[in-house]
């Protein structure tokens, strides 16, 4: 039994919740603050002041969001703001295809949980050998959802200076979270260090000729690398189990050997006249 299975064997669903708000805090106190850069942008903007609100309740990605932004404030309609936005989300399809072994129930509750695949909860959960915590994601996101919707209306209540957060330096503090946390799962497990070095690897070249969001994209290509790996890695594991099942068997055959001989004997008393 590999240690993903221990740990979701010892861990209860309470604890693993809690643990997952311990762990989204600090991805919370990181959305807040650019949420309320987000606010004070939009209403810069001309949204107005409820439709920043709404638009982080419902889409609740702060890159997509600010992809959105900058589609519109350069003079692009809402097709190719759409457009933009939703690229920049299409990073959730192969994140949500690796959760959803671990998800429950049927398809609208599968749904529902899947919302909240984030990114931060999502790398939180991991559990290593492609599978996820669910209760540990459920409780990071459920701290980071309120605090993108308050800070963002905070910033349009508000309205700080756009580049307040950037002259702070404290527009750094979510990209310095999820490096940790990139660190920590290449850490745990060597099967992810060449897809985050593909990765970074792609994301550089691509910022040279395209904006961050794009390059992200591109970027994510490099988990199809893992996703080729995987399969021979679970095979691997189950073949493990299966030697420890049999090693299990064999060791507890001798104890069995005398009740075994006792009862051959027996059968063979009362077969004989």
């Amino acid at each position: 039994m590999d240690s993903s299975r221990q740990a979701e064997a010892v861990v209860s669903p309470r604890a693993s919740f809690l643990s997952g708000l311990r762990t989204g805090s600090g991805l919370a106190a990181a959305s807040f603050l650019l949420a309320v850069s987000f606010g004070a942008i939009s209403t810069s903007h001309g949204w107005g002041h409820l439709a920043p609100v709404i638009c982080s309740m419902a889409v609740f990605s702060g890159s997509a969001q600010f992809a959105l932004l900058a589609a519109l404030g350069s003079g692009g309609g809402p097709a190719g703001a759409v457009l933009s936005a939703a690229l920049i989300n299409s990073r959730f399809i192969p994140m949500g295809i690796a959760v959803a072994g671990d998800l429950r129930g049927g398809r609208f509750r599968r749904a529902l949980e899947g919302q909240a695949v984030v990114d931060g909860s999502w790398a939180a959960a991991h559990l290593g050998g492609g599978r996820f915590d669910r209760y540990l994601l459920f409780g990071a996101t459920a701290i980071q959802w309120p605090a993108w919707v308050a800070g963002t209306a905070l910033g349009v209540v508000v309205s700080p200076d756009p580049d307040l957060l950037h002259r702070l330096g404290l527009d750094v503090l979510t990209p310095a979270l999820f490096l940790a946390l990139l660190f920590d799962e290449v850490r745990r497990e060597r099967i992810n260090r060449l897809p985050a070095l593909l990765g970074a690897v792609i994301a550089a070249g691509l910022i040279v000729f395209l904006p961050a969001g794009p390059a992200l994209v591109g970027a994510a290509l490099a988990a199809l690398v893992a996703l080729f790996r995987t399969p021979a890695r679970h095979r691997q594991a189950d073949e493990t189990d299966e030697t420890t099942a049999a090693d299990t068997t064999e060791a507890a055959e001798p104890a069995d050997m005398p009740e075994r001989a006792l009862r051959s004997a027996r059968s063979d008393e009362e077969v004989a006249p």
